[in-house]
């Protein structure tokens, strides 16, 4: 299966942006000053960063700023969560996956530069300070490379790049000494905390009787807003005067510890102490240990790696209900057929700090093999039915599994495992466009794990196809996994091993001996049972001998669609009709060719598959020019290339569409004449993609 084999969908370029996964628990209260500065400095400039404390609302700017300026700009607005990524060499992959790119070459800043040109597009890089300075250099490069392109930021601290303006995002408004009951309520930080408390208490508003105690509250809190919610919460079973009776306590020995009035920082860690300090013992323990979820979690995770030292799996469900409560863990957000619950990032931060290592190897331990074990569930490269449910399954737990992966590569004796799930993981890594993150994982274990390994093997085979895939030679993996499969005499590897080396050889331009190498692989592997390589082997070579021996590959890729079909692998058949497809067009059967790419089209529309749908709408414009209808070439040509465009591809680096993608446009150009033609391309690109692929399906 290739990068083409793709179910996951990069955002519509004509949505507006923000992150959808991470939707807001409750309203946005107040910044009306901030919002409008932000609008008036990007009107100036094409680097804005967000700068304060953690907690002071930065992200929550961000995302609102995300939703209201959309208009602007023609691309629309891109928003990359960076907190869940810790390694500087994943921020090009995070930035491509959030526009939509599938990265295909070893220069992913290159490719960046390329797709986002001259488009008018707003990329939101959210919580940058701990990559600060491959933040600084991504940033540079990008607004030095594009035209129109600009950036909000946000961090903890500025940038430091030529040109950027930094806007410091201060803590709400706080009442005044002396306002009156009415204008403390007016007051943001007043307004935040009535909110939520309302929450806790429904019908909670200040009046005389309270207004005091709220404005004291919201003095002594900063006016910081995560601290403001931490606290709300204890409203569920204090009153409004011993809430802030208790934080004076809390907070003035804090000050008595330490020279004068504290720093907002220390007032937010103090709140979150304070909040420690108030949940259970079972709690704090899940809170510990639910730190370790960039990406969030699911009941039956928790449930899965969280139970041990104190804590029995029994009372997990319970315990993250109470976490919830207390505002430390976030309400359940739909994903698929469950939920998961998020901490925002400076509530894990502080989680992590507590976890004690007496619990942290065991807990690091479960969750390896746990994120080992989904790995192996949701792999997509199987002829077996739920492919696509499988993906889907996997999009929220990437960043947890990037935990698992540098755990493994962090600890003594787990290198090896971690390389396994890593190679495990090259057709995931391939269909949602995650090239260069999956060979810097695989190169990561590759350095690490003996070279008389299988394990290795198997990495040097999973490293050979993305390198194949992005262009790079795979002969020098292919040469020494072949070589340490057969010194290790594993048939699974050596069976695996001669299959790449028939891809290398095939992109050499030998074909008779690629062809060879890939029917012996396909023999090995029938031998062994494993009908997923063999299917696998019978994809690439039915698709890569489409253009050299389109008889063969015809064999191949029908010899695949049956096996699929036998096996109920609708994914997997998709791929293997598009293979028949190439195949009978180089045979000269427009019908036989028409018809097979109008099933995958239908098909690759449904599951939103934007790798496939420009090939598909490729080959329909071939075969239109093919009939004549040259008006109709030239128009799906301009709506495949706005696909192509989102995945930052193009048919002319394909040698099985090169050719074919020529012929056509210079046909149709010629037959048209250059102002026609423009017209028609044109009138393409502004379709649309329902109208396009509804286009596409019309009868030749």
């Amino acid at each position: 299966m290739s990068v083409k084999d793709t179910i996951w969908s990069p955002p519509d370029a004509e949505e507006p942006a923000a992150d959808r996964r991470q939707a807001e628990a409750s309203g946005f209260v107040g910044r009306r000053h901030e919002i409008a500065q932000v609008r008036r400095l990007l009107a100036k400039t094409r680097l804005l960063t967000l700068t304060g404390v953690g907690g002071v609302g930065k992200t929550r700017l961000a995302r609102r700023v995300s939703e209201i300026l959309p208009r602007r700009y023609r691309e629309g607005v891109r928003l990359v969560e960076l907190a869940t990524i810790d390694d500087e060499d994943l921020l090009a992959p995070a930035v491509a996956a959030s526009l939509g790119i599938h990265d295909r070459t070893p220069d992913l800043e290159a490719q960046l530069i390329e797709h986002l040109g001259d488009k008018q597009l707003l990329l939101v890089l959210d919580n940058c300070e701990h990559l600060l300075g491959a933040c600084a250099r991504l940033v540079e490069h990008l607004l030095y490379g594009t035209s129109r392109l600009q950036i909000l930021a946000t961090s903890r601290q500025s940038l430091g790049v030529y040109g950027e303006r930094v806007l410091p995002v201060p803590s709400l408004p706080i009442p005044r000494p002396g306002d009156r009951t009415r204008d403390i309520a007016r007051r943001d930080a007043v307004r935040l905390f009535t909110e939520r408390a309302a929450t806790i208490r429904p019908g909670f508003h200040v009046d005389a009787a309270n207004a005091r105690a709220v404005a004291r509250l919201a003095r002594r809190l900063d006016g910081i807003p995560l601290a403001i919610e931490l606290a709300a919460v204890r409203l569920r079973t204090t009153s409004v005067e011993d809430l802030v009776n208790e934080l004076d306590e809390r907070l003035d020995a804090l000050a008595e510890a330490g020279p004068g009035r504290l720093a907002r920082h220390q007032t937010l860690r103090a709140t979150m102490e304070w909040s420690f300090g108030l949940c259970s013992a079972g709690e704090r323990r899940l809170w510990e240990r639910l730190s370790m979820f960039p990406g969030g979690v699911d009941v039956e995770t928790a449930e899965a790696v969280c139970p041990g030292q104190g804590l029995a799996r029994e009372d997990v469900l319970d315990l993250m209900m109470g976490l919830v409560d207390k505002s430390i863990l976030g309400v359940a957000e739909p994903h698929g057929a469950g939920a998961r619950h998020r901490m925002l990032e400076t509530i894990r931060a502080y989680g992590r700090e507590q976890l004690p290592p007496a619990h942290a190897e065991a807990l690091r331990e479960r969750y390896i093999e746990h994120y080992r074990q989904l790995v192996e569930q949701v792999r997509v490269d199987r002829v077996e039915p739920g492919q696509i449910d499988r993906m889907r399954r996997l999009e929220p737990e990437l960043p947890n599994v990037r935990v698992a992966l540098d755990l493994c590569f962090g600890r003594p004796g787990a290198a090896a495992a971690g390389l396994e799930i890593a190679a495990e993981l090259w057709a995931n890594w391939l269909v949602a466009g995650g090239l260069s993150e999956g060979r810097y994982w695989l190169k990561r274990g590759l350095a690490l794990v003996p070279r008389s390994s299988v394990a290795r093997a198997m990495g040097l085979w999973a490293d050979g196809l993305l390198a194949h895939y992005q262009g790079d030679a795979a002969a020098a993996d292919a040469r020494e996994c072949l070589a340490l499969a057969r010194q290790l005499r594993d048939e699974r590897a050596l069976a695996f091993a001669v299959q790449l080396s028939g891809v290398a050889a095939l992109s050499e331009g030998d074909v008779e001996g690629g062809l060879a190498l890939l029917e012996e692989a396909r023999a090995r592997h029938w031998a062994r049972g494993d009908v997923h390589a063999v299917g696998v082997t019978l994809y690439v070579a039915g698709l890569f001998a489409a253009t050299m021996r389109p008889d063969r590959a015809a064999e191949y890729s029908e010899e695949l669609v049956t096996l699929c079909e036998r096996r109920n692998a609708t994914l997997f058949r998709a791929y293997a009709l598009y293979a028949v497809g190439m195949a009978r067009w180089e045979q000269g059967d427009l019908q036989q060719t028409e018809a097979r790419m109008r099933e995958v089209a239908a098909f690759w529309g449904a599951a939103n598959d934007r790798w496939g749908l420009p090939q598909s709408l490729e080959v329909l414009a071939w075969t239109a020019a093919a009939r004549g209808r040259y008006e109709r070439a030239a128009r799906l040509l301009g709506a495949a290339h706005v696909l192509w465009e989102a995945v930052a591809a193009s048919p002319a680096r394909m040698r099985y569409q090169a050719r074919s993608h020529q012929e056509c446009a210079e046909r149709a150009r010629r037959e048209l004449g250059a102002q026609a033609f423009t017209a028609a391309f044109r009138d393409g690109t502004r379709l649309g993609l329902s109208r396009a692929i509804a286009y596409a399906l019309e009868e030749p």
